[in-house]
This record gives C-alpha cells, structure tokens and sequence, in this order.
C-alpha cells in the first residue's frame, strides 16, 4: 500500500492510497504475494475531520457500472449516503480496476491488440470476480483483515452478491441499494422483463410532456432524410437517438429529457412549438414531423453536444454491460438485449410514437460510435464465449449468515423488482425494505443508506460491527 496524498475537503478528511493487484487472479490468493503482471488499485479514504484517530468500522463503498469509478464528493452532502456514513464509519471508496486512476481501460488500451481473442481474454479480467478479489486482498493487506461493512449501488450489489459467495468471511454487514442480481442469471431473462418497463417509461415520459411527441418525431425524419453528424465525428442516427432512453431510470430523467429536446430546434421561430397542447395521434405526429422536415429546420449545435455527451460510452460501462450476467458455463450470449429487441417490433425506429430504449447494449453501437470500434473484435468474441468464471454460489449464499439489507425500488427499470425479490428469497439473513418513492438513484439522496442503517441498527445486526471498533 502507497498512501499518495491527504487533504481536506469540506466536511471531510481524506487520504489517497494506491495498492498492486495481480491483472490475473487465476492461481493468485488475495492476501498473499503474487505472479505475473501487476496492475494499480487506487482508493480513497474518508473521516470525518474529528474522529481522524479514532478506531472506527470500515464501510467499503461498492460502486455501480459496470466500468464505474468511485465517487468524487464534493462535500458531505454531495453524495447523500456519505453525510450519514461518516457519522459512523470510515469510508473507503476504490476505483474499480480499469477506471478512475487505477490501471485505466479505455479505447486506447484496446487498439494494442492485434489479436481479438487476446483482447477479449484480457476484457474478462475486468468482471466481478476480480473487481471482487482486488478488495479482498485490500481488506486482508491493508485494513488489518478485519471484516468490513460493505455497500454495494446497483452494479455494486452485484459485486456484493459475488463477494457473499466467494469471501463471506470478508463482510460483517451488507447493505444494497438497487442492485440484487436474479440468480441463476440470465441475461435474456433479464431484458424480457426490462424492455416493457423501457415502454412504459417511454409513456408516461410522453404522458407527462404531450408536445415532445411531435419534437422527437421531427428529430427522427431529420436524421432518416439528413446525414448529421456529431462534434466529434459520428453520425446520429435514430437508434443512437432512442439510446437517451438510459436516463429514465433516474430522476428528474422527464424533466432532462424534456429540455432537453426544448432547444432541439434553430428554426428561430418557434413555430413547431407550441403546434398541440396535448398528444398528437401517431400519424398527426409522423405527418407534422414530415411537414416540418425540409431546408427551414435545422437541430441546434446545443443539442446535437448534448446528445453526443448523454450517449456517448462511459468508462467500461458499455462494453461490459452484458458479460455482468455471465456466471460458469452457459449459452453465448450472443446480444441478448438485441435478440429480445427482435421480438418487439414496437421499439423499431420507424414506429411513432418512438419509442426509448434503457441499459442495454446492441451490435450497431460497436460500428456507429468511434470510441467503441475499438471494443468491436474483443466483444464479438466474448458474446460467444461459453466459459466464464464462477460468480456466484447459490448453495452458499442460501445458508449466507451475513446481515444483507438491501432497498428495492418497486419501479425501478434497470433491475427488475420482482427478480430482485426473488433471488433475496432464497438468500439467507436477507431483508428487504421495498419502496416506489425513488428511482435508481435513490442513494444519492439523504433517506436510502439512513433508513437501511437504522433498520439494521435497531435489528441488532450491527452490534459486533461497532463492538469489535470499541474494542
């Protein structure tokens, strides 16, 4: 462990640490030395400024992606869940391998490798069971191998998931906001349930908004009857377009998305605005997306920088998304998210009202978007790759003894609440706390973590948590 830097920051002191981690787990044992190519683990360390020398429990922060760096926290209440988890532990934020300002995995990285299969079983080291491995050899190397409090944020409670059933031993508590993988996985499985909440947040979007029907119709005749390309080179285009969908899942993801079509327009009039102060039918909206289609209507450059940031790849995020789902031995993938969206015609870009499209990865973004090219080869392989490692143990996590809390949002529409329930049925010493009152994102706000904390607190469950601090 290398400490790099401390510092302040409002309401909060810090510490930069950055550790070795094998790039390649396989006959390496968190804890001990290893072999072969090491890589950097960066992670951050927070306290509240007046219990800097106090002897407190470890909550380790397990962030959501996948290909998502740890947060950076403006002040403590930046980020709502870290104001309360400082009241009583100290915070421990690691960047996952291959983001922030540990060993970094970007476009770049992969234009290094000639072969697709090496670049593609170089992708596999940047899943759960390494992410997961790297903080175990944290815990046990540099935090005394005390058993930590962990608390895992969507893909995070993935990665709490897999480490409940490869370290137990590893975690006191759990909490998980959002992010309780269905087990066995499946990732057909889990678009079927996803793209009808995609729809259906679609509609209340339209619902809410009557006037965005025609506005987004009229952005999608410009980009089937115009070439418009983005700053930094790629060509928009209808699918790409129906991607802004992702966001629904947050909120105020309306709101956004409502100016953000608002100012999609430099007809300078403001004619189109204003056209219908309720719901256009389908064909109204297709033939005034039409009318208003020719020389005099232009997408402004506000907009089109807008689009090309909201869509444009995040980290890891987008050319791991599917290989989340891939446990052991299965059938190849092979675009699932693609394969379901076959079945349902309603999502085609030709179909108005159009329809958006949430956290699901489809093969034409590895050709229309540059910095995803690079991916391409590597993604194509492992979409029909049949062996993978083991995340997750369904036999252990049933007889699991580890006080897991998590929070369920019963609408959310990146993973599905019934699935989630489902799975928390079968694990041992789960409870859920279910709720329709936030969307996704709910952690960041300043309830979630406080309302999961005291009804573990008041379970009891976190009495050894605090003794073994005390002590």
């Amino acid at each position: 462990m290398t400490k790099l830097a401390s510092y302040y920051i409002p309401g909060m002191y810090v510490e930069d640490h950055s550790c070795k981690v094998p790039l390649d787990w396989n006959g390496n044992t968190p804890g001990q030395g290893f072999e072969g190519k090491a890589i950097s683990l960066f992670y951050r360390v927070l306290c509240a400024p007046e219990r800097v020398n106090q002897d407190l429990p470890v909550l380790l922060f397990l962030q959501g992606g996948p290909g998502g760096a740890g947060p950076r926290p403006l002040d403590t209440h930046s980020d709502g869940w870290i104001d309360e988890a400082l009241r009583h532990f100290r915070i421990v934020l690691p960047d996952q391998r291959g983001t922030g300002r540990s060993e970094h995995l970007d476009a770049s990285t992969m234009t290094a490798f000639d072969d697709p299969r090496q670049a593609a079983a170089f992708l596999k080291h940047f899943l759960a069971d390494s992410i997961v491995r790297d903080f175990e050899h944290l815990r046990r190397t540099s935090f005394g191998n005390r058993a930590w409090v962990t608390l895992g944020q969507s893909y995070g409670g993935f990665l709490t998931m897999s480490y409940l059933s490869m370290f137990p031993e590893g975690v006191a508590a759990a909490f998980t906001t959002g992010g309780i993988p269905h087990i066995p996985a499946d990732a057909v499985e889990v678009y079927r349930h996803t793209f009808p909440r995609m729809q259906a947040k679609t509609r209340q979007y339209y619902a809410r908004y009557p006037q965005d029907v025609e506005r987004v119709s009229t952005v999608v005749e410009l980009l089937n009857t115009q070439k418009v390309s983005l700053e930094n080179g790629d060509v928009l285009t209808p699918e790409r377009l129906q991607t802004l969908g992702s966001d629904f899942g947050m909120k105020p993801s309306f709101e956004r998305m409502h100016w953000l079509f608002d100012t999609a327009f430099s007809n300078g009039d403001g004619s189109l605005y204003g056209a219908s102060d309720s719901a256009a039918s389908d064909s109204a909206a297709s033939r005034g997306a039409a009318s208003r289609s020719g020389s005099d209507m232009r997408l402004s450059d506000d907009f089109l920088n807008a689009v090309m940031t909201r869509t444009s790849t995040k980290s890891l995020y987008w050319p791991l998304q599917e290989f989340i789902y891939a446990d052991g031995d299965i059938e190849p993938l092979r675009w699932a998210a693609q394969r379901v969206r076959d079945e349902l015609p309603e999502f085609g870009s030709d179909r108005r009202p159009l329809l958006f499209t949430g956290e699901a990865i489809f093969p034409w973004m590895f050709e229309q978007e540059r910095q995803l090219r690079p991916f391409k080869a590597a993604v194509d392989v492992l979409m029909e790759e049949s062996h993978w490692n083991s995340i997750y143990d369904a036999a252990r996590l049933a007889e699991n003894d580890v006080p897991l809390q998590s929070a369920v949002y019963y609408d959310d529409m990146y993973v599905d609440s019934g699935m989630q329930l489902d799975t928390l049925s079968r694990v041992g010493n789960a409870h859920a706390w279910v709720t329709n009152s936030y969307e996704h994102d709910g952690v960041h706000g300043d309830v979630v973590f406080r309302t999961l904390f005291d009804q573990a607190r008041d379970r009891g469950d976190l009495e050894t948590v605090f003794a073994q601090a005390k002590g």
